[in-house]
């Protein structure tokens, strides 16, 4: 999509729309300048997104500033949390397809010169790059910030959004009141902005920079910060200047800046889900999403894991992070693995951004370490192999602990979320069991559920380091323990965790990236013979997602 002269409504061709921008309230002058259309999914049901309207207000300012016009128009969001433990959960990453849909049909539809993509949370950050690489317009992407951390809880020097459900487990355990935990529910969530860890929300966020799509160093700065205003209104400018010097979108979404988002994302530990969005993304972008999952591969054993903060850390949230220098200091401590050429949104390559940077606070070798004494050597992320999951599945080595590294234990399955989830509050889950939950992948949830809950729970239980989870659904960014999502071929499409049984012996192993079903060839072409699957009820948009999206290694996409 190319952009259009300004001027471009005083053809009189173009009459019939201008009249129409006219009824709107803009003046002959404002359509005169670049329409810069800011895609703003504030609302008032997702603490990441309840101060985007004041952030839309900053954006404003700074277009008009630098002589373009602002038009604003509204993005659905949904929050994980929220939908956790219900059928709402069945709708967030369905969700992401949609927003990318909307923004591309508002951009199109009224012919816009940029775009401003403003949000925060899992889905909508993904959703919105997305939306970014197919209309290839100029495009900026605004993160609304983190949230605060709360007070300190059991063994965390600071409480977070997801403490409450492992304090539950705590509670089935009788180590902490029915008192305690509603006093943590009040508390937990202090102010506004996106999860404090390094979730899916922030690892988005942090993705975009990386990518080059936001501003340096704006990714990590809490929403309660003046810094984050200040972000916003030189973000209207920057959209601006970029549509002045015709930079799209494609530009600075190349296959090379995708390969620094993952570095990034090794060194910072992120979420699982970057994954799935990043494959989403490439496939928008023209990119076999395989190339992407090979390239995750091969830099998981090339990146280790410099970044630490929660949950693979009990002391640091993103607040710390962005304190210690925020992905601009992580980027300077890989720097020499980054190709530093690609072009961004300050019209700047990535190497002049970073020369150009500076540390509004002080480094912390806590939460940042030099290369030379990381975290850990294993990469963030493993893309993990075997007759488990032909097609890949994805285990987080950042926030499994070193002793679970490497496991081996009994099956225990389940076809649903709801029934695992019942079978740990009966304290039916054991040391030395991996829970397997099928049935949850893209196709057969409908919709590729989070397992946040079930780890959650075995972790407040005190049996995060001798039990494992594998599934076909997905895991929140905050999950610690030993896991592997994201396994393919799913079971709704006939996938091996289809087959497994209950007592078969599984063995995990991060460091060589393998997921091992012990149970022979001939024993599982037996099974996979009386094998019958009848798909979960879905009306609506679920069901339209059911029948089109693709597996989690090819993004979770629809394919038409």
């Amino acid at each position: 999509m190319g952009t259009r002269s300004y001027g471009h409504f005083n053809d009189d061709t173009m009459l019939t729309n201008k009249v129409l921008w006219k009824g709107c309230g803009y003046s002959d002058d404002d359509l005169s300048r670049p329409i810069i259309g800011i895609a703003n999914s504030y609302n008032e049901a997702v603490p990441g997104h309840t101060n985007l309207r004041q952030l839309a207000e900053q954006v404003k300012y700074g277009i008009y500033r630098a002589g373009g016009t602002p038009t604003e128009f509204g993005v659905i969001a949904c929050c994980d949390g929220v939908a956790t433990g219900h059928i709402g959960n069945n709708y967030v990453l369905p969700s992401r397809d949609n927003i990318a849909d909307s923004i591309e049909i508002e951009a199109q539809a009224h012919k816009l010169d940029g775009l401003v993509l403003l949000g925060s949370c899992d889905k909508i950050v993904p959703g919105m790059l997305m939306a970014a690489a197919r209309l290839d317009i100029p495009a900026i992407f605004v993160a609304g910030g983190c949230m605060a951390g709360g007070p300190a809880f059991a063994h965390k020097t600071k409480s977070d959004s997801t403490t409450i459900t492992e304090a539950i487990g705590m509670y089935q355990t009788g180590q902490v009141s029915y008192e305690e935990l509603q006093t943590l529910a009040t508390v937990a969530c202090p102010t506004c902005g996106s999860c404090q860890f390094m979730g899916t929300a922030n690892t988005m966020c942090c993705e975009a920079e990386a990518l080059g799509m936001s501003l340096t160093g704006s990714a990590c700065i809490p929403a309660f910060y003046n810094e984050r205003l200040r972000s916003a209104f030189e973000s209207g400018e920057k959209i601006v200047e970029l549509v002045k010097a015709g930079i799209t979108s494609r530009q600075i979404m190349t296959r090379a800046a995708l390969r620094n988002a993952i570095r990034v994302l090794m060194a910072s530990g992120g979420s699982t889900n970057a994954v799935i969005h990043t494959c989403a993304l490439a496939w928008e972008l023209g990119i076999d999403p395989a190339e992407i999952m090979n390239e995750f591969d091969v830099i998981s054993d090339e990146i280790p894991h410099i970044a630490k903060i929660n949950p693979a850390s009990t002391v640091y949230d993103s607040e710390d992070l962005y304190k210690a220098g925020g992905i601009p200091e992580v980027m300077k401590v890989i720097c020499d693995s980054l190709e530093l050429d690609v072009m961004t949104v300050t019209g700047k390559t990535l190497g002049e951004n970073l020369d150009n940077w500076k540390n509004l606070y002080s480094p912390n070798q806590e939460i940042i370490r030099p290369l030379n004494n990381p975290h850990s050597r294993l990469g963030g992320l493993a893309i993990m192999r075997g007759n488990l999951a032909p097609d890949t599945g994805v285990a987080k080595p950042a926030a499994i602990a070193e002793e679970a590294r490497s496991f081996t234990g009994t099956a225990v399955c389940f076809d649903s979320e709801e029934e695992c989830t019942e079978a740990i509050r009966q304290r039916k889950i054991q040391a030395g069991n991996v829970v397997v939950i099928r049935y949850e992948g893209p196709k057969g949830g409908p919709g590729m559920r989070e397992m946040y809950q079930p780890l959650k729970m075995l972790y407040g239980q005190g049996l995060n380091k001798t039990t494992a989870i594998v599934t076909d659904g997905r895991f929140s960014g905050t999950n610690n323990g030993c896991f592997v999502g994201h396994v393919s071929p799913e079971a709704a499409a006939g996938g091996p965790i289809a087959l497994v049984k209950d007592g078969d012996r599984i063995t995990i192993d991060v460091y060589k990236k393998e997921l091992t079903l012990h149970v022979s060839d001939e024993e599982l072409a037996r099974r996979r013979a009386e094998w019958k699957h009848e798909p979960k009820p879905a009306i609506g948009y679920l069901r339209r997602y059911s029948r089109l999206a693709a597996s989690a290694d090819k993004g979770g996409v629809l394919m038409c």
